[in-house]
């Protein structure tokens, strides 16, 4: 795969263009990690991990693995990764917090990292002229500010494709349940543009069914979810379209979409035959595993995901990395997208470092100009090649900064999450459906 080439609108990058020049006139010029030629890389990588909610711990500890198994084979030019790593705790005080020690400790990038809190952690980094890496996908920041260099299309992405899946499978009645949330709030018009663009019929907008966030059942989500599927969601203040293809309803509540599913198996009337379907997060192997395998409420779902499967080669380096240098560490689950972002996001570092002059200081300043200018980066087949050049970036004006705008389609069956075949090496690409999404 080669590195794709556009021609973004000028008001969708004007503002982060005007930024970015703005910090490089700054302190962004000041090189961070000015050590001798033999000193470690410093790079941080930053997640919840004691927090009552989405705690990733498994991302710091493939980090440091990472920097285990990529020392173990001599670094880079004779120098050394080293991985600081912050406990964000999921709120907007820890995430201020790594980052301001990110820039004590003057790293050249923060890597592969999960935060809720972009407003609160993403000032700081753009000050320093330090560049964001490999977020997981889940802030507005992530895929606006000029030093953020994601390499997954996050919830757009998952959201849209999600979309375009359920148009292949013929879905005209399709509800979809999501978190009561702001976040939550994107998702609508995002799975509609994919319903649209992937000629489901009628293209039809999808009942919006608002859950909450956590729970321990979900009957009466899933009761409205069945009759939004069904066609009897005008009482609901959906659509309710009937006509030809086929019910469908798609879960997006992260950890607790099985729980929901087990919810709508049971609400499920019989003789109804509705598909289900999710995005990466929500299902993969572990959890069907844990739930049953074949017969865990997960068998027969579809799913949108930004990687290829667990069970594909192209993770078999990841695989042989863990074993090696994170054996015994159960908070590495690679099957995790939060351990498998920062496992790509790393791969993409090593090959940004590849591309600097054996003899020059390795700082912020410098990574810089490679990811802003420099050969598109490999991930072994994990992502299409990565580059950030002005032409690369996305003409929508939510999220002008991602440049991976393809995802996989995946099902479960027979208690396996197998991929479908769809597009070059297993990828779709939504980036139409990103740039025609309709808000409102």
């Amino acid at each position: 795969m080669t590195a794709r080439r556009r021609a973004p609108k000028a008001t969708a990058l004007a503002a982060a263009t005007a930024g970015y020049a703005a910090l490089l006139s700054g302190c962004g010029s000041v090189p961070a990690g000015t050590g001798a030629d033999t000193d470690p890389i410093t790079v941080m990588t930053w997640a919840p991990q004691r927090a009552e909610a989405s705690n990733m711990p498994g991302m710091p500890a493939m980090g440091q693995a990472y920097a285990r198994w990529f020392n173990a084979r001599g670094g880079i030019n004779g120098r050394e990764l080293e991985v600081l790593t912050c406990d964000e705790r999921n709120d907007s005080v820890g995430a201020a917090r790594c980052a301001d020690r990110a820039v004590e400790e003057e790293v050249v990038a923060v890597v592969g990292s999960y935060s809720q809190h972009g407003r609160s952690f993403m000032s700081a980094l753009e000050g320093a002229g330090i560049p964001y890496l490999g977020g997981y996908g889940v802030t507005e920041e992530e895929y606006t500010s000029p030093l953020s260099y994601p390499v997954n299309g996050g919830q757009p992405v998952l959201a849209a494709a999600n979309g375009r899946q359920l148009a292949a499978e013929e879905c005209s009645r399709v509800s979809l349940v999501r978190p009561d949330t702001i976040t939550g709030d994107q998702l609508p018009p995002l799975l509609d543009a994919g319903l649209r663009d992937g000629g489901a019929p009628q293209a039809a907008p999808a009942t919006d069914v608002r859950a909450p966030e956590s729970a321990t059942s979900y009957q009466q989500t899933a009761q409205r979810a069945l009759e939004g599927a069904l066609g009897a969601a005008p009482a609901l203040g959906g659509t309710g379209l009937s006509g030809t293809g086929r019910s469908c309803v798609t879960a997006m509540l992260g950890g607790h979409t099985d729980t929901f599913l087990d919810s709508f198996r049971r609400a499920e009337a019989a003789g109804e035959s509705v598909r289900t379907a999710s995005v990466l997060g929500s299902v993969r192997q572990s959890l069907v595993d844990r739930t049953g395998g074949a017969d865990s409420p997960l068998e027969g779902t579809y799913v949108t995901s930004w990687y290829p499967p667990a069970d594909d080669p192209r993770w078999d380096t990841m695989r042989e990395a863990v074993r090696e240098h994170a054996f015994g560490d159960n908070r590495i689950d690679p099957d995790d997208p939060g351990a498998q972002t920062t496992w790509i996001a790393y791969t993409a570092l090593r090959a940004a470092l590849e591309q600097l002059d054996p003899g020059r200081t390795v700082t912020a300043e410098a990574l810089r100009t490679v990811l802003d200018e420099g050969e598109a980066l490999e991930t072994g087949g994990l992502t299409p090649k990565l580059r950030w050049h002005y032409e690369d970036l996305l003409s929508a004006h939510d999220y002008p900064r991602l440049v991976n705008t393809h995802a996989t389609y995946q099902r479960v069956r027979n208690g396996q999450v197998s991929t479908l075949p769809e597009g070059p090496d297993g990828f779709v690409d939504v980036e139409k459906s990103l740039e025609n999404k309709r808000d409102g």
